[in-house]
């Protein structure tokens, strides 16, 4: 007698019941059904498609601070002529206790402000004669000279609400007509182009265009109408009611407390601070004490619990 059982005959498949099937047809309605229900998601949930800034956009929403920026950019008391490393050497940058991180890195991104904002963008467009011997009289002048043309056209445009159309004349030397015609060239959107200008057929650095923008008003107006600054949990909001980025809570939470919301160098000792309780939720298995805390606090069981019911 044969040690193995024997197998049973196949059955026919003919004898089983059988109904028809068009895949086409299940595809299709699949299609549909998840493509209507995507819109519908993206309907409710997307983010709204806010039209981007730029300095075209700018310029010609808001020219007289344009012109304020642009007058900062040209005599170096811009925000950006300021900032130190990795732009300039202007200042040593944000520390923690004596340590400047900037600094340490350096210049990476050199940044001289009057010629990437204003001196250059003029130099490489097509130019009337009076623009190029504007042109010439400023790149010919020394630079006290330079100081007084743009000290006295500062005064001038504060006096002025920062309305061009509204300085009164006066010893400005080339600098009326020098920022005039950059405004002209920003209205256009040529300067756009020129400040985001690179060699290769991808174009991702914005830094210039967004340095630009950031040392005037309008930029960081549209933020907090959106509720993006800092003091506001900025970097966990989306652009209007929607939800954000809730992973970056903690990182917000310490900018609204002190010192982090006043301090100088806030944006390091908070990233310090985070590196540290980074490491310590890191290494809770290695620190005495804390890799304990989950046997003290034994929420595992209540998670586990039909597990723990058979294994007490």
């Amino acid at each position: 007698m044969s040690r193995w059982p024997r197998e049973a005959a196949e059955p026919d498949p003919s004898s089983f019941g059988s109904r028809p099937y068009d895949l086409v047809k299940e595809f299709v309605v699949a299609l549909v059904g998840v493509t209507v229900l995507t819109l519908l998601l993206a309907a409710v949930f997307s983010s709204p498609d806010e039209k981007s800034m730029s300095v075209a956009s700018w310029a010609k929403a808001d020219p007289g601070d344009f012109t304020a920026t642009a007058l900062a950019e040209l005599d170096g008391s811009s925000d950006t002529a300021g900032y130190g490393p990795p732009y300039n050497t202007a200042a040593d940058g944000q520390k923690i206790g004596p340590f400047a991180l900037a600094k340490t890195v350096g210049v990476t991104h050199a940044i001289d402000t009057a010629q990437a904002f204003v001196l250059t963008p003029l130099e490489q467009a097509t130019q009337s004669p009076d623009v190029r011997a504007a042109l010439g009289t400023y790149m010919s002048a020394s630079d006290d000279q330079r100081g007084a043309w743009t000290d006295a056209y500062s005064t001038a445009l504060d006096k002025a609400g920062d309305d061009p159309a509204k300085v009164t004349p006066g010893g400005y030397g080339p600098v009326p007509v020098l920022l005039s015609q950059l405004l002209a060239q920003a209205k256009s959107g040529s300067l756009d182009a020129t400040l985001s200008a690179e060699s290769g057929f991808y174009h991702s650095d914005y830094t210039l265009p967004l340095m630009f923008l950031a040392d005037g008003s309008d930029l960081a107006a549209a933020g907090e109408q959106q509720h993006l600054a800092g003091d506001q949990w900025g970097m966990t909001n989306e652009v209007d009611n929607y939800p954000g980025q809730v992973w970056l809570i903690p990182d917000s939470f310490f900018y609204q407390v002190s010192p982090f919301d006043h301090s100088p160098n806030g944006d390091a000792l908070v990233w310090a601070v985070m590196a540290v309780l980074t490491a310590v939720f890191l290494l809770v298995p290695f620190i005495p004490g804390l890799r304990r805390i989950p046997r003290l606090i034994p929420v595992y069981r209540l998670v586990w619990r039909e597990h723990y019911k058979t294994h007490p």
